[in-house]
């Protein structure tokens, strides 16, 4: 199955959630050569793996409530707040609550966007993303 992106020039609505958030998955909602744009799903107790992206990445998080590890510490964000890292810094996170968390990935090196996906993928549903249907 083909993944829907949106179009350069197409708005993206990405308000909170609310109800419909227990039921909804991750998802890539924009992606090119240079970036990538996903909507994190992490319902409360989830957890993602520490992890490297090689590019500069945001965490914003746009409702619910998440702990997010990186530079060695360990710093909750609540809704409306974001948080910059650089490339190559190791980071993972946790769900306080059931939480929708836009991730904004530059991508640096060639191949990255199958690297980012990947590490997502693996750390949502702990297989090969090569074997899931729908990101």
């Amino acid at each position: 199955m083909t993944t829907q992106h949106a179009e350069p020039g197409e708005v993206i609505d990405i308000r909170p959630m609310g109800i419909r958030l227990t039921q909804a998955t991750t998802s890539t909602l924009a992606k090119s050569e240079t970036l990538e744009i996903i909507r994190l799903i992490l319902p409360a107790g989830k957890r993602v793996r520490s992890h490297q992206i090689s590019g500069p990445i945001t965490v914003h998080c746009l409702e619910g409530r998440i702990e997010f590890q990186a530079f060695g510490q360990w710093q909750t964000l609540v809704s409306g707040q974001l948080l910059f890292l650089t490339g190559g810094e190791l980071h993972a996170a946790r769900a306080i609550d059931d939480s929708s968390v836009l991730i904004t990935i530059h991508l640096t090196t060639p191949g990255a966007v199958e690297e980012s996906a990947a590490d997502l993928m693996l750390a949502r549903f702990g297989h090969d993303p090569e074997a899931a249907e729908n990101l």
